[in-house]
């Protein structure tokens, strides 16, 4: 926790870190570029200098480069990628479960995956395996990461706000706060997919008791 003192406005380090890890974390989800991206507004939350509007914007240019390269990389070395990233039983049903979203939802689910916890990669690789309009995906992954670095700055500039004196607790604070928003946003997507299961289940189940119904009268 020591090294917030390394990542103010005044650190080359703060500036690369916010491009990089946002930009590899398409491609290699176990980068904590959420975490990062918190944590450089933890170690700013005591300045007023503009050039944290900077870290935010290259935060925002990294994500918006690596939801990219994961459409290149899924549209042009489609099925390598596929393999090694929807590898498995459980990738398969990431797959299953991005198709169907990028089908219901549109660029709604292309913003929205960046706030559901192992989404982006599914959701912007399918993009590319399925050939998702280049200029929608584009306009909405723009979109989505401004929306994402603001969010993940201003929480951390809401944690170091809140504990000045102890930058670590401010982080932890922040982490907190992103987690139990993740885990709501996660539980929301559950409900709503077993509601539209109930919904489609529920002709199915109708059609069946009235032939048991019918079945029972013709006797």
């Amino acid at each position: 926790m020591t090294g917030l003192s390394h990542l103010g406005v005044s650190s080359l380090l703060s500036y690369f870190i916010a491009v990089a890890l946002p930009a590899f974390d398409a491609l290699i989800p176990l980068l904590p570029s959420e975490t990062a991206v918190i944590a450089l507004g933890v170690a700013t939350a005591g300045s007023a200098d503009p050039r944290a509007a900077l870290l935010v914007a290259l935060a925002a240019f990294g994500a918006f480069l690596g939801d990219n390269a994961a459409y290149v990389l899924g549209r042009r070395f489609g099925p390598a990628a596929a393999r090694r990233v929807f590898a498995g039983e459980r990738g398969t049903r990431r797959r299953a479960w991005a198709e169907r979203s990028l089908h219901r939802f549109g660029t709604r689910i292309i913003i929205g995956c960046r706030f559901i916890p192992g989404g982006r990669t599914a959701i912007t690789l399918t993009c590319g395996l399925v050939g998702y309009p280049r200029r929608r995906f584009v306009a909405a992954t723009a979109f989505a990461a401004v929306i994402w670095a603001s969010y993940a700055f201003f929480i951390g500039r809401l944690g170091g706000k809140a504990f000045e004196d102890r930058p670590w607790a401010g982080l932890l604070l922040a982490l907190g706060l992103t987690v139990v928003i993740s885990v709501l946003i996660e539980a929301a997507r559950r409900a709503r997919a077993w509601r539209r299961v109930r919904q489609e289940q529920a002709p199915v189940h109708a059609t069946a008791a009235l032939g048991v119904t019918e079945q029972s009268d013709g006797r």
